[in-house]
Formats: structure tokens, C-alpha cells, sequence
């Protein structure tokens, strides 16, 4: 790799994180704000929520991203409920600043530059962290590169590959080339896997190559490494083929010692990451078991996720929040004590919540629906194990119980552009909409983003997940809307194994391990016991405190750093 740096100096607006930053945070996606599309869903509304956490808690971090010039897709709905998706263009100029180096990683035998822009994400009381957005799309790159920064998970599996070596091997020299010294490197997900390598290359075993060993001072590596798995399907672990690998890295690595650290028949990315890092863990408790399952011989912990409490909890919420103690921003443990809120100042801030989600509903469909009554959200990616249509399997009887008790649903949610399955849910749930329409209003909200997320998550009375176990890593939707005070009725998997106390936080559908059996019994409780509870306001102003005060007060994003900064960062804390 060509790590030629022009000029090294960064500017005045960078230069004041360069002495004190230990710590750098690469994914491929990190959800900053609603005007900027680097981001396709959890793992980057995650990534953003970790970044403004860190920025509270006075991180020494810097965060890295692909600039994804194009977005994610930008979703639409054809006359016939069809996901219509383009590219979601944005200019990096309108929110950063072009910093004034460059890098050169080698792909496929060219150089492809590499330009970082700078944004700053700024939290109260002064407090910030740096962002790394790296883009391709400059006049020095051969045009077959200049969008490899451009749709995020765009392209082929060639495209794959060459977005994940501008985010990991590029990632690493655009830091070293701009003056950080970093210490730790959290890999975000595998797409970052290639970072160590990297790293390696610059560490080789005095003694020469031997035989059956790497060739490189792992262990100079591995201490310097975090990684964090969210995956718990095998078909969502990027793998490459040599053929590839080699076709476009050529002689960057060894390839025998890469086999040996990644897989033989394939570069499993995750493989790779957990290989050559010293801390790993899993997403939630239940994550961490499949994790192990997986890769059996390491040890992988769990750090559940959190959600950033100032981002997603609404304002009228935020207001009474404040009357417990004004820095429960800060401190968001303090809503423990939110059950002791008046009931009926909680009930008319949801209102005021759920008619600013109706509102907006209105504007994108031109559907009216009512505030008075319940109003269950499904917003998730569209795809197939999350099983969006799981309500909707006995549509007789879920008419019946919409005639006999009315209510009301909302969905929301991309499919990606090849996934079939996705796009087919969406259309389903159309047609479900078409054919209860006389029983019960249905209505698929498109373009499903950060803004809108935020209205769902504290507009809806129940927030409904449906995912077939074991294949929830975590799942961060409800703990958004738990913070909002909005039960969910929810699968027992990821993080609401931890999270449900039946009847006071929500309810759990069913038994993990009998999924068939989770349609009727996700009927059951909605006839006889959400819908019900419902009626007595009083008794749902205690479940809507039981969702705060035990599960919004714990499952924050100010949790999930300070574990990652005892845990996993520390040793460099310490040192910067």
C-alpha cells in the first residue's frame, strides 16, 4: 500500500482532538443526523448513538466511516405497495470539511486515493467527537473507483471488498497520516476486519517466516484490537474467495498466515476480526451463546447495546424526565425512578408524541388514523427472519379482533435492493392492508430513516417485534420506544431475554424454541391482554412507567461505553 500523505498537516479545527485520542471506532456506517444517509439501519444508528455517548462521557475517541456518497436508498412505494429505492445523494461539503490529506491504498494493482472529511459531532457543555468520512470520489481516482465510497453495501461482492479495504486498510493510514495516535482500534461489525492486517504488516517476526506459524507479531496486534460481532446469522458474516482477495489486495498479505487467520476455504471477515483481536464480544447475553456457538475456541463476551437517551426520547417526555433531575441526560439511571411520575403528566406527553406521529403519517400517506386508539408499530428492516408479517398470518381472526376491540397499525422499513424475501414482505403487508381495510386500519409508512424513526418509536402505544430466535442479535428499536415509555410485545430474543418482566416492561410471545407457535400466541395476547389493558388508563400509565423506569434506565448507549471504556479500553485510556 502507497501511504504517500499530502500535506500531513490537518488544520486548526482537527489539530485539538490529534494530542489526547486514543481510541478509534470504525464502521462502515454511523448514523450522525437525519440530512446525512451514511447509514442503513441499527448498526449505524448504533455507531451514531455510541458516538454521542462518547462525546458525553469525555472519550478520548475519533470515529471512521465511508462517506457513502449515495446513501443507503431513498424508498418509495409503487401504485401497487412496492418498494420503489434510488440513491440517497448527499454532499459531504454541505455538513464537513475536506481535510487537507490524502492516502493511497492499492486496489486491484491502481492506487486509489483516499480524501477524509472531517465532521464534528457536538454535544452540550462543549463536548464533541471527531468523524472520519472517507470518500473515493476524487479527480485523481481511475473512474472505476471514484464509487467505491458511493451507495453504502451497493454493488457486488467485488464492491464489497474494495469499500471494506478503503474502510479498513485506508481507514488505518488515513489516521496514521493525519497524526492521531491511536491506541485501541474498535472494529465495529467485520467490515473493518482488514484493519489488523494492516497493522501486521508493520509488526513482522524478526525470526523470518516459519513454516506453521504466522509470520507477523500477532500478539503486538491483538492487544491493540476490540471487535464487536452483530451477527448472528452465518449468511451475514462477509466471505470473500481467495481468488478475489488476491485479485485485488495481490501480495498485501501473506496468503497462507491470512488462511490460517481467516478460514481455508474462504476470508471469513469475522473470523478474521475475532482472530487478531483481544477483546470480542457479542451484542446481548442470548448473542454472545450464538456468537460462541459459532466460533468455538474464543472467548467471547457480551456488552448489550444501548440507545442514546437524549437523541430518541421526545421532547414533552424530556420535560418531565427533567423534574426527577435535571442531568438525567447524563445520568439516565436516574429514570429508576420514573414510576414515580404522576400517571396522567406521562399519558398527555405520549399523547402530544403520538399526534406528532400521526401527523407525519398523514404527510406521507395521506391516511388519517385516530388518536384514541391503540396503535401497535412494527418498524424494522424488511427481511425475512424478522418475520414482519407474523401478525398478520391469521387475518380472520385478527379482523375478528379488531371488530370487537379497534386498533390500529403502523409499519415501516427498507428491503434491501436484492433481497427478494424483503421486498416480497412489503408487498404482503400491502395487500394485508388492502383486504382488512373495512376491520382494521394498516398502513406502510415509506421511507423509514432517522427522522421518522424517532416519531415511531415515541408515537406508538406498543412496539411489536416478531423475530424467529435465535437470529436477533440485539435489537435496539425497543429499547428506543422504552425510553419513551412504549411496551413492547416481543419475541424472547436479543436483548428482550434481559429486558422483559411480563406485564410490567411488556410481554414475551411465546417460547423460543416453539416458533411455530408464536402467530397464535402473539393473538392471544393482543385479544386478551394488551388490548384490554389498554381500556384502563391508569393501569397503562403503570406499564408505560414499568417500560421506563426498568428498561429505559438501563438499556442506554452511556452504559454500553462506559463497559467498552472499563472493559475493552482502558489500558489505552490510561496511557493517552
Amino acid at each position: 500500500m502507497n501511504d504517500a500523505r499530502a500535506p500531513v498537516a490537518a488544520g486548526n479545527e482537527l489539530e485539538r482532538y490529534l494530542p489526547h485520542t486514543r481510541i478509534a471506532y470504525l464502521s462502515m456506517e454511523i448514523a450522525l443526523e437525519p440530512d446525512i444517509p451514511t447509514y442503513s439501519g441499527g448498526l449505524g444508528i448504533l455507531a451514531g448513538d455510541a458516538a454521542r455517548s462518547a462525546a458525553d462521557l469525555g472519550l478520548p475517541m475519533v470515529f471512521v466511516t465511508l462517506a457513502s456518497r449515495d446513501g443507503y436508498l431513498r424508498q418509495e412505494l409503487d401504485a401497487q405497495g412496492g418498494q420503489l429505492d434510488t440513491p440517497d445523494h448527499w454532499d459531504p461539503a454541505d455538513h464537513a470539511t475536506a481535510l487537507p490529506a490524502m492516502v493511497a491504498v492499492e486496489i486491484e494493482h491502481r492506487q486509489v486515493w483516499v480524501r477524509p472529511w472531517l465532521y464534528i459531532l457536538n454535544r452540550p457543555a462543549g463536548r464533541s467527537v471527531p468523524v472520519l468520512l472517507l470518500d473515493t470520489d476524487c479527480r485523481e481516482n481511475d473512474p472505476a473507483d471514484r464509487g467505491i465510497s458511493g451507495r453504502l453495501y451497493g454493488g457486488d461482492v467485488a464492491m464489497r471488498l474494495r469499500q471494506e479495504i478503503v474502510l479498513g486498510i485506508g481507514g488505518e493510514m488515513v489516521l496514521s497520516a493525519l497524526g492521531f495516535e491511536i491506541a485501541t482500534f474498535h472494529l465495529n461489525e467485520g467490515h473493518a476486519a482488514l484493519l489488523p492486517l494492516a497493522l501486521l504488516r508493520r509488526h513482522p517476526l524478526r525470526t523470518g517466516h516459519v513454516e506453521d506459524a504466522v509470520p507477523y507479531d500477532v500478539d503486538r496486534v491483538v492487544e491493540r484490537c476490540v471487535f464487536t460481532t452483530h451477527t448472528p446469522i452465518a449468511a451475514g458474516h462477509d466471505r470473500f474467495g481467495y481468488d478475489l482477495v488476491v485479485r485485488l489486495l495481490g501480495d498485501f498479505f501473506d496468503l497462507s498466515a491470512l488462511r490460517r487467520l481467516a478460514g481455508d476455504d474462504a476470508l471469513n471477515m469475522t473470523r478474521l476480526a475475532i482472530s487478531l483481536s483481544g477483546s470480542v464480544n457479542g451484542v446481548a447475553k442470548r448473542h454472545q451463546q450464538t456468537a460462541a456457538a459459532m466460533f468455538p475456541g474464543h472467548l467471547i463476551r457480551s456488552i448489550t447495546n444501548g440507545v442514546h437517551p437524549e437523541t430518541w426520547v421526545q421532547p414533552a417526555l424530556a420535560r418531565l424526565y427533567a423534574t426527577l433531575d435535571p442531568q438525567w441526560t447524563t445520568e439516565p439511571e436516574i429514570l429508576v425512578r420514573a414510576d414515580t411520575l404522576p400517571a396522567q403528566a406521562v399519558l398527555a406527553a405520549h399523547a402530544e408524541a403520538k399526534g406528532a406521529l400521526l401527523d407525519a403519517v398523514y404527510r406521507a400517506t395521506g391516511r388519517t388514523l385516530s388518536p384514541d386508539l391503540p396503535t401497535i408499530v412494527f418498524a424494522r428492516r424488511m427481511t425475512g427472519y424478522k418475520r414482519a408479517d407474523l401478525l398478520l398470518a391469521d387475518p380472520e381472526r385478527l379482523a375478528r379482533i379488531a371488530r370487537d376491540a379497534p386498533f390500529q397499525v403502523l409499519y415501516a422499513g427498507k428491503a434491501h435492493p436484492q433481497d427478494g424475501e424483503g421486498r416480497s414482505l412489503i408487498g404482503r403487508i400491502q395487500e394485508a392492508s388492502r383486504r382488512l381495510s373495512h376491520d382494521l386500519p394498516i398502513v406502510f409508512v415509506p421511507g423509514y430513516d432517522f427522522a421518522l424513526a424517532k416519531l415511531l418509536v415515541a408515537g406508538a402505544d406498543v412496539w411489536l417485534n416478531t423475530p424467529l430466535p435465535p437470529l436477533e442479535a440485539s435489537g435496539t428499536s425497543g429499547m428506543k420506544a422504552a425510553l419513551n415509555g412504549v411496551p413492547s410485545l416481543s419475541v424472547l430474543d436479543g436483548w428482550w431475554l434481559e429486558a422483559c418482566i411480563e406485564g410490567v416492561t411488556g410481554w414475551a410471545i411465546g417460547d423460543p424454541a416453539a416458533p411455530d407457535t408464536h402467530a397464535g400466541i402473539l393473538l392471544d395476547k393482543l385479544e386478551h391482554t394488551v388490548l384490554p389493558l389498554f381500556r384502563d388508563r391508569e393501569a397503562w400509565a403503570r406499564l408505560m412507567m414499568g417500560a421506563i423506569s426498568k428498561s429505559g434506565a438501563v438499556f442506554t448507549s452511556h452504559r454500553m461505553m462506559r463497559r467498552y471504556a472499563a472493559e475493552a479500553y482502558l489500558g489505552s485510556m490510561l496511557t493517552g
